[in-house]
């Protein structure tokens, strides 16, 4: 039996894992916040990359690692870390959804010929927490210090190489290129001069290693694999496979799957991602999900969703005929950014609170599987959903989740999914680095732990009911959705 370590540093916190090489079992745990610093007490923009080393030190105290022969390093996305010519970082490192980066984003869209380019160029669209965009901010905004940057890593490739001894060759994953905005999930490459578009100059990016490639050694003899960040780590350690989605249920929503190839989408709605194990990883996002749900709770006068989901349950599938169009921040998918939510079907039998609720569920629902068709649409097969969130336990999202999905609805139990991807992601490197695994075939670990749901009988209700959202959306918003 062998024992491989998966640390997991998020926006918050640094989490590590111990786990069994052949099974996965979790035989250790570690935690430790970051020693966040913020005038307003929120999480800031910036951030000094040396808080991740001490939450990460503290959190692997007392002896965790003893016995452990691999490492594998989950982090948090879109975090960039510039460097300078000596390996110093040039300013804190520039993570989360930076909406400093609003206009760079337009101003980059714009440069390179609009949407369509860069969608054919990289698979994405900037986006304000874009690596590529928040580049194109400091160059507007701190000429001096994008003048200075020589290297850019993410914050697992910045891990990584601190971890190894701040070797000459740093290294990164797949995954983590693809969501940077210059390199392309589709072509395997990087695209150079994005960053020089964005940036004012050239700088060294990190060598995109294999899912199963160790990015080095320690002189201790550690091996490190290759990381990535905590989307493609979590999807790894769920055990997502071909057939297998991922609808997450945030303030804003967003559906994922495995694909054998990268999807090009000119629209932009689908942004092309690469996975931790060598296939893709085709993302469609909503603007509204949970935050539909609470808004709805606020006009009832309930205090919380799952209280929301009680009164939704006094009321049957179709709400009576009330519909929802939760567009409260506009929507992206479909792309209508100036519109507002929509409430149709109004009779004086719908008009009761538990209808509003139920239609409102229903409403977060079918949005998220208008974002399932558009990847069912380009010929993702969807058999198994996975679905994430606080509010994937709620009674009222588990009633109709499956048959207005259409497919067989799995609720995994929390767990730390990302920490444990990154420990299955190090043990992989090891049998491959001792000849005992495949380096096209991951090992085999036990499953996630969850509550499956299948439509059933309910299939045909459902499928009635996202019918109705469906004429709904058609007559409110005529051709919002285009083949």
């Amino acid at each position: 039996m062998g024992i491989v370590a998966g640390l997991d540093s998020s926006p918050d916190f640094t989490r590590i894992v111990v786990c069994d090489t052949d099974t996965g079992a979790v035989l250790r745990q570690g935690y430790a916040p970051h020693p966040l610093e913020s005038p307003d007490g929120g999480r800031p923009s910036d951030m000094d990359p040396q808080s991740w080393l001490l939450s990460l030190g503290e959190a692997a105290g007392g002896g965790l690692l003893e016995g452990v022969q691999a490492i594998g390093v989950s982090a948090q996305a879109n975090a960039v870390v510039p460097l300078d010519a000596q390996g110093n970082t040039v300013r804190p490192a520039m993570v989360g959804g930076d909406k400093r980066a609003q206009v760079a984003a337009a101003d980059l869209i714009d440069a390179l010929g609009g949407r369509e380019a860069w969608a054919q160029a990289v698979g994405c669209v900037p986006q304000a927490a874009h690596p590529v965009t928040k580049l194109r901010w400091l160059a507007k905004t701190e000429p001096e210090a994008a003048a200075r940057t020589t290297v850019l890593l993410q914050a697992h490739d910045w891990l990584v190489w601190q971890l190894l001894g701040r070797p000459v060759r740093r290294t990164t994953d797949r995954g983590g290129a693809s969501g940077t905005g210059y390199w392309s999930a589709a072509a395997g490459g990087y695209r150079p001069e994005l960053v020089e578009l964005a940036l004012g100059h050239q700088a060294m990016l990190p060598e995109v290693i294999g899912p199963s490639d160790a990015a080095g050694t320690t002189p201790e003899g550690l091996l490190i694999s290759a990381g990535t960040v905590e989307t493609m780590a979590a999807a790894f350690g769920l055990g997502l496979g071909l057939g297998d989605a991922v609808v997450s249920l945030g303030a804003s929503g967003s559906v994922m799957a495995v694909h054998p190839e990268a999807l090009h989408d000119p629209t932009g709605t689908i942004t092309s991602l690469a996975d931790a194990t060598g296939m893709h990883l085709p993302v469609v996002t909503t603007l509204n999900a949970v935050r539909a749900l609470r808004g709805t709770a606020e006009l009832l006068g309930l205090p919380d969703l799952e209280s929301l989901s009680d009164l939704a349950l006094k009321s049957t599938p179709g709400a009576h005929g009330l519909v929802l169009l939760p567009y409260l921040e506009g929507e992206r998918t479909p792309a209508l950014p100036h519109t507002a939510g929509t409430l149709a079907g109004l009779r004086r039998e719908s008009m009761k609170p538990e209808h509003l609720a139920r239609a409102a569920f229903e409403g977060m629902l079918c949005g998220l599987a208008d974002a399932l068709d558009v990847l069912r649409g380009r010929g993702v097969e969807v058999r198994r959903i996975f679905l994430l969130g606080p509010a994937a336990g709620l009674p009222a999202v588990q009633a109709s989740a499956p048959s207005l999905f259409g497919a067989q609805v799995v609720v995994p139990q929390p767990a730390d999914y990302a920490a444990l991807g990154a420990a299955r992601q190090a043990a992989w490197a090891l049998g491959v680095s001792q000849g005992t695994l495949d380096p096209r075939t991951p090992p085999a670990w036990q499953g996630a732990v969850a509550q499956v749901l299948e439509p059933g009988e309910d299939l045909a209700v459902g499928q009635a009911v996202r019918q109705q959202f469906v004429s709904v959306r058609e007559q409110t918003h005529p051709g919002a959705f285009r083949a």
